[in-house]
């Protein structure tokens, strides 16, 4: 006799699957990334605590600047690309609440009513009313699959929000900062001005009393000039900054002006580093790039599924009637239909394994772009750890220039209104400590830029261990 227990299994099987739904769609594993146990460049800073690494909150208030808080505040609600990536993770959501509709049966109502005649009859009347349904079973998973890629979009999506956000805020800080520096830079210019004003008129002095010759009063004119040209230049940079805050701001250049501060308080704060294994939660690009790994894998049960038959269900009830409208709800003219359909394609040339391996393919390069962004990542804080670095050791040092070129100086302003030098010597003094105030600045300035990127490699939040 026959063994009927393998059919007997199978049989069990297919009810099974009828009933729950299989899935051909393979199991979602995160990638495997490179996560060092240390960031090569985060010597003497502080690990984040892991618990912590989610937390993100307002960072700009780490620089202790009022004006910047209602700044970055406006970016949320104003800036137009962060309105666009509200939008599209809108979009993302709507998405997915259309995919998990198919998962569910459809009922549509139909009605028509006509008069017609001709010939020997006399006109006549015809009603008709149907309600039908059909529900596509999802036994090897399509739709549980497109529902899955849908939501890993919509997931990726709001993380594409969260670096929208985040970039529109560090973009706005660096350039707020820059501006600020600016401002600092047109006080250090102004300053310098009314000295070689002054400078310009000793100089005169001595010429006039025969005691220097015309060619210093010259130089000292060529100074102030070039002076309040360097003067100028600065004011149209200030402007451009203005400009483009203006706009992340979400307002028209004209309609935003920020007033120049008296003094610029330079704050940078602390910003512990995370351990690498944390970046790869708090970085919304990471988290999109992994969420698109997981739609990929959905998509190749998608693409699977289409190897076996799609199953349906479809009921219909009707009814029609010739005479009177009311008759439509008599069940005499009622006719109703229940039935089960299967579709499977015998022959579409290779189609369906090329659609596999697309997908596959797909996934292999999602993989890839995610794996990608991480060592992008690392890379990022690694910069930004040695350029914090460097350039606290820098400001050191062009700090100390700047006071011993501002002795030089007065040394030399002293000496050549004692003859005991040539104007030249006073031209290059001058010019040696302007150079070395505006560069102070400038590092003061750089390594606001640099903490701000530092918080944005890092995924804009973190938290000091207490």
């Amino acid at each position: 006799m026959r063994n009927t227990k393998p059919l007997r299994l199978h049989l069990l099987a297919l009810a099974a699957c009828l009933v729950a739904g299989c899935s051909v769609a393979p199991t979602y594993h995160v990638p495997t990334s490179p996560a060092p146990a240390q960031f090569k460049e985060a010597q003497g800073w502080v690990p984040a605590a892991p618990g912590d690494a989610l937390e993100r909150g307002a960072w700009w208030d780490l620089f202790s600047d009022p004006v910047l808080g209602q700044l970055a505040a406006s970016v949320e609600v104003s800036n137009q690309n962060v309105a666009a990536a509200i939008a599209a993770y809108d979009q993302a959501r709507a998405a997915v609440q259309a995919q998990r509709a198919s998962l569910f049966p459809s009922v549509d109502l139909s009605t028509s009513a006509d008069r017609a005649g001709g010939g020997n009859a006399g006109p006549s009347n015809r009603y008709r009313l149907d309600v039908g349904a059909s529900w596509e079973l999802d036994v090897w998973g399509r739709l549980r699959a497109n529902v899955s890629a849908a939501t890993a979009n919509a997931q990726a999506s709001a993380a594409d929000l969260a670096s929208a956000r985040l970039s529109a805020q560090g973009l706005l800080a660096t350039d707020y900062f820059a501006l600020r520096a600016t401002d600092a830079a047109l006080g250090i210019i102004a300053s310098t001005i009314d000295a070689y004003q002054r400078v310009l008129q000793i100089t005169q002095n001595r010429f006039k009393a025969g005691i220097a010759a015309h060619s210093d009063v010259l130089q000292a004119q060529t100074q102030l000039a070039n002076a309040q040209a360097d003067q100028q230049g600065l004011l149209r940079q200030r402007a451009q900054l203005e400009h483009a805050i203006a706009i992340l701001v979400g307002k028209a250049p004209a309609e935003f002006s920020l007033a120049a501060t008296p003094s610029w308080q330079v704050v940078v704060p602390e910003v512990p580093a995370g351990v690498p294994s944390t970046l790869l939660q708090r970085r919304p690009d990471i988290a999109a790039a992994e969420r698109r790994v997981a739609a990929a894998n959905a998509q190749i049960g998608v693409a699977r599924a289409a190897y076996f038959p799609s199953l349906g269900l479809s009921a219909n009830y009707g009814t029609a009637s010739t005479t009177r409208f009311a008759d439509l709800f008599s069940a005499s003219n009622a006719a109703w239909s229940f039935g089960l359909s299967a579709a499977q394609s015998i022959f579409n040339a290779g189609a369906t394994s090329a659609n596999v391996a697309g997908a596959e393919a797909a996934h292999r390069e999602a993989v890839a772009r995610y794996r990608q962004t991480v060592l992008t990542a690392f890379g990022n804080v690694e910069d930004q750890l040695a350029a914090s670095r460097v350039l606290a050791n820098q400001q050191d040092r062009r700090r100390e220039a700047s006071q011993a070129a501002d002795l030089v100086e007065q040394q030399m302003l002293n000496r050549y209104k004692a003859g005991q030098v040539s104007y030249t010597e006073v031209v290059t003094a001058q010019v040696t400590a302007l150079n070395a105030r505006r560069n102070l600045v400038q590092v003061q300035s750089d390594r606001q830029a640099a903490a701000v990127a530092l918080i944005q490699a890092l995924g804009g939040g973190w938290h000091v261990p207490q």
